[in-house]
């Protein structure tokens, strides 16, 4: 029953504004004791020449009151108290009977939408900044399946640039190439930062390397051979990476994909009078929309990533014909992607609008700076089996007779590290703290996924709910604040949606978890005499699963049923 419809209906039988307009107004009040829902009447003033008081205290007589427990005014607000039986009823049987489909609609109508996310450079370590992108990109794609979109996941792989000159030129004086068979990332890494330590002393070798590089995109045959080399040995590392995490795409078609459709955008560019030079190099001038030039070739006739960019989106919107085409990448790069999407409209792309750019913020450590040049960087797989460990630990010290224990601190250690990234809003910063990330308590992923395994353990003791619920028996303050929370589902994926931020999710699913904890401790459920309250209990308690498990669905977390 949704009864923001509800209200809004029988407010317009007595007003004439619109269904829309009367929805949108429609609050939640501050606290229980003042209603559900509260429709302001100040926006009335000027149409009944009256105070918004008068008008509250008319309608609140007019007003038909059929499934409402009461309505009634207060000021100028008319308030909306719902009927705890009715509503409980229609919201606990409305999730069971959808179960992994509940808070799922077909808003998005198939509509296609490309999600740009993960892309780590070949050669290079699958850091624990990574993972905010990854794990970002994965809800998204997630949450807009969910309601009907159809999500296009491109893992636009970092395998093209200047760095892979530098890569070529490494690998030819300092590659052992025992190591890179068995640590391909690791051994690139160590290749890569002695390039720059030996380039500080002799920068010839950065000449060298972007010679290098334009023998790659020449097609120069020994280049493409170490390029694809390096690009197949990253690709295996990565792939194990992303199966920890339960990520996958659609496509991995990364920048050297658009290397061949390059030459096209450039003379389109160009046909549009769009392109001068400047300092030797092609560029883009933006200087009336208060940017820096977007450079199109540098001055050694070499590509830049804004070229590729430009490509692939051009190339997206003809394959895919996106309704939103979004990138999950850092706000540093906020300056690019705004000058990337002011050059695709001066070609007369209009649909430049429907290019999103979804930043985040950075991952820091309180005592340590990550550079890859230096070779400062924290694996991420080394993070996820850290996490996974320390879970291990916890089982084993709190819980040594579990069964399948390295699924369970599989599946939670992993679920502790996304939680953590998703858990705020993704612009904020994320402060690395093991405690907090892998404790099972306050608002953290172990909290939740013990709330599911709580309540799962509690219906494996019930066996099976007998005889008929009493929905009117769910009249405690946490009972109708679960059952309330439950019925927002719906509302926090839309708001996400409308964001473009998994943490509303995120933060959804701790409050339900919250409240479910509450409910387990306020509540006797499985010692109730009263079986219709009891069978009431434990039905709340099953829709209390369904939309935790679903929840962390949506933002790339499994479930476990023993904890």
């Amino acid at each position: 029953m949704d009864y923001k419809k509800i209200i809004s209906e029988r407010i317009k039988e007595n007003v004439d504004l619109d269904l829309k307009t009367i929805e949108e107004l429609i609050e939640v009040p501050p606290r229980a004791d003042m209603g559900d829902y509260a429709f302001p009447c100040f926006q009335l003033a000027k149409v009944f020449k009256k105070s918004p008081n008068a008008i509250a205290k008319d309608l609140s007589e007019k007003i038909n009151k059929d499934g409402f427990e009461k309505v009634e005014n207060l000021g100028p607000y008319l308030n909306f108290f719902m009927d705890k039986s009715l509503f409980s009823k229609d919201t606990i049987e409305k999730v069971l009977s959808q179960g992994d489909k509940y808070g799922s609609s077909n808003d998005g109508q198939g509509r296609n939408i490309t999600i740009d996310y993960s892309s780590p450079n070949i050669a290079k370590p699958f850091h624990v900044g990574h993972l905010f992108t990854t794990a970002i990109g994965n809800s998204l794609y997630k949450i807009l399946n969910f309601e009907g979109y159809h999500s296009i996941g491109i893992n636009h792989l970092g395998d093209w640039g200047t760095q892979f000159g530098k890569l070529i030129s490494a690998y030819k004086r300092w590659s052992n190439d025992e190591a890179l068979k068995k640590d391909p990332i690791k051994e690139s890494l160590r290749i890569y930062v002695k390039f720059h330590e030996e380039a500080e002393k002799d920068p010839s070798l950065n000449d060298e390397a972007r010679g290098y590089f334009k023998k790659l995109e020449d097609g120069c045959e020994e280049e493409v051979t170490l390029w694809k080399k390096f690009r197949d040995l990253s690709l295996v590392e990565f792939k194990r990476i992303y199966d920890l995490l339960g990520v996958d795409f659609d496509y991995y078609t990364g920048e050297s994909f658009y290397n061949d459709k390059m030459d096209a955008v450039v003379e389109e560019i160009d046909k549009k009078g769009l392109l001068v030079e400047s300092n030797g190099a092609k560029v883009v001038m933006l200087d009336d929309y208060n940017m820096p030039p977007c450079i199109i070739k540098k001055a050694d006739g070499a590509t830049i990533y804004a070229t590729r960019d430009l490509a692939a989106a051009i190339y997206r919107k003809k394959t895919y014909n996106f309704y939103k085409s979004i990138y999950v990448v850092g706000m540093d790069q906020s300056l690019h992607f705004k000058q990337f999407f002011k050059v695709l409209k001066l070609m007369g792309y209009d649909w430049a609008d429907d290019c999103i750019h979804i930043g985040f913020g950075l991952v820091r450590f309180t005592d340590k700076k990550l550079s890859t040049r230096k070779g400062d960087v924290i694996f991420l797989e080394d993070l996820l089996n850290q996490s996974i460990e320390k879970i291990r630990e916890i089982i084993n010290e709190k819980s040594p007779d579990l069964e399948d224990k390295e699924t369970v601190a599989k599946k939670v250690g992993v679920g502790a590290m996304i939680f953590a990234y998703l858990r705020n809003n993704r612009e904020r910063d994320i402060v690395f703290d093991w405690d907090e990330i892998l404790s099972f308590e306050g608002e953290t992923g172990p909290y939740v996924q013990y709330s599911y395994a709580r309540g799962k353990s509690i219906l494996r003791k019930a066996d099976n709910i007998e005889g008929q619920p009493d929905y009117s028996k769910l009249n405690s303050k946490e009972e109708f604040e679960l059952v309330k929370l439950l019925a927002g589902f719906k509302n926090s994926i839309d708001l996400s949606i409308d964001k473009l931020e998994p943490s509303i999710v995120t933060r959804y699913v701790i409050e339900v978890a919250k409240a479910f904890n509450k409910f387990y401790n306020s509540c006797n459920i499985l010692n109730t005499e009263d079986t219709a309250t009891k069978d009431a209990r434990l039905k709340l308690v099953e829709a209390a699963c369904t939309v935790i498990k679903n929840a962390l669905y949506l933002i790339g977390i499994d479930v476990v049923e023993k904890m």
